[in-house]
């Protein structure tokens, strides 16, 4: 019971101290809040009288600063305003000097205006006028004004070129004199630069005659014959004292033979005119064209290759009038054909195949002188057209380096074209230069409008134009010869110098029936 009394004594006592205890916090803590309270009313009054404070000075301060600005806007719009002020005065005084300019413009346009109709009538009366004289010229004359015209330039064009070609036969006998003699100072001419037997084997060939009375017939009547023969063929003629014979002179080989030919069927014939000059000269064309093609199967016969397109044995027959440095063309292909054979044979290489490239390795030589371009790439064209083996093509382009060499074939070609070349007679350099400049010569001759045929003669002493006759007027001529031999000069080298003969030959012809 005593333990139950001290426990509850205990309780009452935890109580009471503990209500006391919350007494006194609760009072203590309400005087601390009533400070806090104090202190932050204390606080918010101080910030309020410190934002008052602020706001009026902020609000002193815009109002001086919003002054000076008014202040200094007004002195800128003030200024600006007298600026404008001036500026407009200024564009007043231009508008009225404007006015002023303007109004007096119109005063002088209109008295330009008042001329210009008295101009207009003054022409119109003089357009009058001119028109009536010109219609009693017209009638007077019998032509109309554009036939006058065309008839008045047609005789300007005319005499001008009278003229000129005049002038030009004045300055020519003017200097002839002085260039004969300069012409015979000269050292030698290019058919000097080769050995005579030389220049007989590739540029001339003889033709015997019965007798010497020939040689009048062949010249023919104030020598119409003669130059029918050589206007024909292209080559010359020589007809000197050497008895029962006449020489056949060009550089072109086809030509000369063509030529000889049928200088051989007039003589062996003895009818001589220019009707049957041109009818033996088109069968002597003929007979060449067969003796080239027995000359291409002759060749792949001799060499053994075979099944060959026809148009390349008929090149390959072409090249028996062609020359290489002196060298026979088709000779050689078949010398080069045969060494080819026997090397290949040697080396257990094809030598069938190496024939066929050997004569085949020059074959563009037989068009060097109708198309532009290297031999070597005229010959891969021309086999490369009639499908030859690319073996065989490739030892065309190879032969002479302008592509590196690849297989034995195009070694064993070019080998053998060397060993062909080079021994001894074989080549001589010169003639090669000479007949290309020849060929030179002929092209630069024909390059000109109106000209229809030209022909080197005379070793390249001379070049003969054949002109179109309704297209070259006789003054024309001169005036034509002179530019050739101009272009001459200035694109070739030769020694000496080269007569320009332009030939204008006119022809009628009629039948009786």
């Amino acid at each position: 019971m005593d333990l139950i009394l001290a426990i509850a004594l205990i309780a009452v006592a935890l109580a009471a101290g503990f209500l006391v205890g919350f007494m006194i916090r609760r009072i203590t803590a309400e005087k601390k809040l009533g400070s806090a309270e104090q202190q932050a009313k204390k606080i918010l009054e101080d910030a309020i009288k410190n934002a008052e404070s602020a706001k009026k000075e902020s609000i002193i301060s815009a109002k001086e600063e919003i002054f000076q600005l008014k202040k200094e806007a007004d002195f800128d719009v003030k200024e600006r305003r007298k600026e404008v002020s001036r500026l407009e005065r200024r564009v007043t005084q231009k508008e009225e000097a404007l006015d002023a300019k303007l109004e007096s413009l119109e005063k002088k346009e209109e008295a330009l205006a008042a001329k210009s109709q008295e101009a207009d009538k003054i022409k119109e009366e003089i357009q009058k006028t001119l028109e009536g004289q010109l219609a009693m010229l017209e009638k007077i004359a019998g032509l109309s004004r554009e036939d006058a015209k065309a008839e008045l330039v047609a005789k300007l064009d005319s005499e001008m070129q009278h003229e000129t070609a005049i002038k030009i036969a004045e300055y020519e006998e003017k200097f002839k004199d002085e260039a004969d003699t300069r012409a015979r100072d000269i050292l030698s001419l290019a058919i000097q630069r080769f050995a005579s037997e030389h220049v007989s084997e590739v540029a001339i060939s003889v033709v015997p005659i019965p007798s010497d009375e020939m040689k009048g017939r062949i010249i023919g009547r104030e020598g119409r014959n003669i130059r029918t023969i050589e206007n024909l063929t292209g080559v010359e003629l020589i007809i000197d004292d050497t008895p029962d014979v006449i020489t056949v002179s060009g550089f072109d080989p086809v030509r000369r033979e063509i030529a000889r030919l049928a200088l051989e069927k007039l003589v062996s014939d003895g009818r001589i005119h220019p009707a049957r000059i041109e009818e033996m000269v088109e069968k002597a064309r003929r007979d060449v064209d067969i003796s080239i093609k027995q000359a291409g199967e002759k060749a792949i016969f001799e060499t053994g290759v075979h099944g060959l397109h026809p148009e390349l044995i008929k090149l390959l027959g072409r090249m028996k009038y062609r020359t290489s440095y002196g060298q026979n063309a088709l000779r050689h292909s078949i010398e080069v054909s045969m060494l080819s054979g026997v090397m290949a044979e040697e080396m257990g290489v094809d030598a069938t195949a190496a024939r066929r490239a050997g004569l085949l390795h020059d074959i563009g030589k037989a068009i060097t002188a109708e198309v532009d371009g290297s031999h070597v790439q005229l010959g891969v064209e021309i086999a490369t057209k009639y499908r030859e083996h690319k073996d065989i093509i490739h030892a065309i382009e190879a032969h002479h380096n302008d592509v590196e060499p690849q297989s034995a074939l195009d070694f064993i070609v070019q080998a053998a074209d060397a060993i062909s070349a080079a021994r001894p007679g074989a080549r001589r350099e010169d003639v090669e230069n000479y007949i290309k400049r020849l060929q030179k010569l002929e092209e630069v001759a024909g390059d000109f409008a109106g000209v229809e045929k030209t022909f080197a003669i005379q070793a390249g002493r001379e070049v003969r134009i054949m002109v179109k006759p309704e297209q070259v007027s006789d003054d024309k001529m001169k005036i034509l010869a002179r530019d050739i031999a101009k272009k001459i000069e200035n694109e070739l080298d030769y020694p000496g110098q080269i007569k320009v003969s332009v030939i204008r030959e006119s022809r009628t012809v009629e039948y009786a029936k």
